[in-house]
């Protein structure tokens, strides 16, 4: 018999509660302001979306809440300062992907998922390992190629095996950077599903997104972010003006719903008549 150690998961919080909020957090990188006086929650229950241009601030904002980059200002999770969790207790209360997962040895891809469970390793929650990390994989579409490299996948098929692994960390804070950016069709609807499942379950997941048509169908809540600033937040249905995108993004957009469905549209106006512009011009 494995030994366990007296610590147990932590409590699951209450549905619909905040339990991470940040309060005026900036960050500096480079000399440079990235992140500009952010006031943000986190509920439980709920999938809220950061979007926003290239060099908004999205992916610096969800590494500033997840404690993994330093920030000034006041983070709380579940209602304690951020800076007061040890490492091994973030681990267990929020799990994070990265936008560009690596490794720097072959694993099998059952390893790489099961990489998730190091948090609860002498817990007794490590008796599940075996039956969450199975269960892991097969949400994220990965059992056919378990026994292979994690260096010899697609694209694609890395970016759903990471996801499996912060799947099976089993934490009731996810938060995933651009989970979608490597994927199809199919599977970037899967991705969106998962994380619904894991808001219906409970968890509180944050997800930054470049697809406003994912962000608009999947997402409770939805932060614009633009010039390391959140613009507006909010439903899909009071975030998503075509005003305030076309400005965001300046590119005119057109917002509207789908004929069909109770869902947002978000579609870039497009004309085939434009000449291009010249990449560069003759001396």
């Amino acid at each position: 018999m494995r030994w366990r150690s007296a610590r147990t998961a932590p409590t699951r919080p209450v549905t619909g509660t905040d339990f991470l909020a940040a309060t005026d957090i900036s960050v500096s990188l480079g000399g440079r302001r990235v992140l500009r006086e952010v006031s943000l929650t986190v509920r439980t229950g709920e999938v809220l979306a950061l979007v926003g241009p290239n060099g908004a601030g999205k992916s610096t904002l969800l590494a500033a809440l997840a404690a993994d980059l330093p920030s000034t200002g006041d983070i709380t999770l579940a209602g304690r300062p951020i800076g007061d969790w040890t490492v091994a207790e973030l681990a267990r209360h929020r799990s994070v992907l990265p936008q560009h997962p690596t490794l720097s040895f072959p694993f099998p891809v059952a390893d790489v998922v099961a990489m998730g469970r190091a948090p609860w390793a002498t817990t007794e929650a490590a008796d599940e390992d075996e039956a969450v990390v199975t269960e892991a994989m097969e949400l994220c579409e990965v059992t056919a190629f378990a026994e292979r490299p994690f260096g010899s996948l697609s694209g694609g098929e890395r970016a759903r095996v990471a996801l499996a692994r912060v799947l099976a960390q089993r934490t009731p804070l996810v938060m995933l950077d651009e989970p979608t950016a490597a994927l199809d069709l199919r599977h970037q609807e899967l991705v969106m599903r998962v994380c619904r499942a894991r808001a219906g379950s409970g968890d509180a997941v944050v997800v930054v997104l470049h697809d406003l048509g994912l962000a608009a169908a999947y997402c409770d809540r939805v932060a614009v972010m633009h010039d390391g600033r959140v613009a507006a937040c909010g439903s899909p249905r009071e975030v998503f003006a075509a005003e305030l995108l076309s400005e965001v993004y300046r590119q005119p957009v057109d917002v509207f719903s789908h004929p069909g469905r109770d869902e947002l549209l978000v579609v870039p106006r497009r004309s085939r008549n434009l000449s291009p512009q010249p990449i560069w011009t003759s001396p």
